[in-house]
């Protein structure tokens, strides 16, 4: 049966109909049982929480976005630690998986590996030569020794054929220039990374609590 009041409205009259000290009184043993009781338990997780900050609080400056990364990093680590240890709710391992491949993805997208990663396939020397006109200034020269970008390509074929069609941040007019198509395919597959990274946290990060 429907009540006549609200129950929020029910238990503010209520608390308004006891005297000041009545109330007071109340407070501190609600407060008392659910949190001044845990007080000592709490300085130390605290104390806990700011040693395992520590290192990457000290380290952590305002100029470059891999900071950013490093600190996300580390409370991924610590949740996923936590969840997969102590979670009670239906599948935690999915939720410690989920973090722990965010924090795999933070790795390669701060250390920039896929934008690097053809450079294994190639051998290249690099040196200065002296321009002939300008004394005692120099410019940055290089030659391709060898390379293996087939591996590559065949490493990533949808990529490669998603750059043959004219994807990528630089314009392939010569089908031969491997190191460009290489090159593209590198940037691509590093926006992949950064985009996968922000989806299973925009679709998961609410879940993860326990």
């Amino acid at each position: 049966m429907e009540p006549e009041k609200d129950i929020f409205e029910q238990w503010r009259e209520d608390s308004e109909s006891r005297s000041w000290l009545r109330r007071k009184i109340d407070y501190i043993s609600l407060w008392w049982e659910h949190e001044g009781r845990y007080m000592g338990k709490e300085f130390i997780r605290g104390i806990k929480s700011v040693w395992y900050w520590l290192p990457v609080i000290w380290k952590d400056r305002n100029w470059d976005d891999a900071f950013i990364f490093d600190i996300l990093s580390h409370k991924l680590k610590a949740q996923a630690n936590y969840i997969g240890k102590y979670g009670l709710h239906l599948n935690n391992w999915k939720d410690e998986r989920d973090m722990m491949t965010c924090v795999r993805l933070i790795e390669k997208v701060k250390d920039e590996y896929y934008s690097m990663e053809y450079m294994d396939y190639e051998k290249t020397k690099h040196w200065f030569e002296d321009i002939p006109d300008k004394p005692g200034y120099s410019s940055w020269k290089s030659k391709q020794i060898e390379e293996n970008f087939d591996d590559y390509f065949a490493k990533y074929p949808l990529i490669y054929k998603r750059v043959m069609n004219g994807e990528g941040w630089l314009k392939i007019t010569d089908e031969s220039d491997k190191h460009r198509i290489a090159s593209n395919i590198a940037h691509i597959n590093h926006q992949r990374a950064r985009k996968l990274l922000f989806k299973i946290l925009e679709q998961e990060i609410e879940r993860w609590w326990d």
